[in-house]
């Protein structure tokens, strides 16, 4: 028997995300603290509520820019979903979905729960100070979408059967 990989990996994600929001952001206290020294530069836990997308794109911080955010975030993880399922083009492509839609869902429950998404994770080096943060969902989208990229049938332009037979598919 096969297990639902796309299922499953998304759930790992949303676990991950939501946990590590928790135990830092809650439970060493960010949202007061602010920031954490923990290897600097290299790995700094630094709060930012980001009210839109990527690095704050698109933050209004208005209940309907948040639903919006929202909406966009379900449809998306759906049409992935059912993209992916659809397309078959094996295991990567559904692993690439599954970091994809459970770093959505990660971000969406922390639309729900605190209106914003909640960013900790603040990676500097090499004398360039990185003055963005971010979280575990957003590894996994980021990741996610490489990956759908790379592995789907979109990107080789051919069907499972076809991959290294050196056929072109029609």
């Amino acid at each position: 028997m096969r297990l639902p990989t796309i299922p499953l990996v998304a759930l790992c994600v949303l676990a991950l995300d939501q946990i590590t929001k928790l135990a830092v952001v809650f439970g060493l206290d960010l949202v007061n603290r602010v920031e954490i020294d923990v290897l600097p530069p290299f790995l700094v836990f630094r709060m930012a509520w980001n009210y839109g997308v990527n690095f704050g794109l698109m933050a209004q911080g208005s209940t309907l820019g948040r639903a919006v955010l929202i909406g966009v975030a379900v449809v998306i993880a759906g049409w992935v979903w059912v993209w992916v399922r659809r397309e078959k083009s094996g295991w990567r492509s559904e692993v690439a979905a599954g970091l994809l839609i459970g770093g959505a869902a990660g971000n969406v429950i922390d639309r729900l729960a605190y209106g914003a998404v909640a960013d900790f994770l603040n990676m500097s080096c090499c004398g360039i100070d990185n003055p963005f943060a971010f979280n575990v969902a957003d590894v996994g989208i980021f990741l996610g979408a490489v990956g759908l990229v790379l592995f789907s049938n979109f990107a080789g332009g051919k069907t499972p059967t076809d991959r290294g037979s050196g056929r072109k598919t029609p």
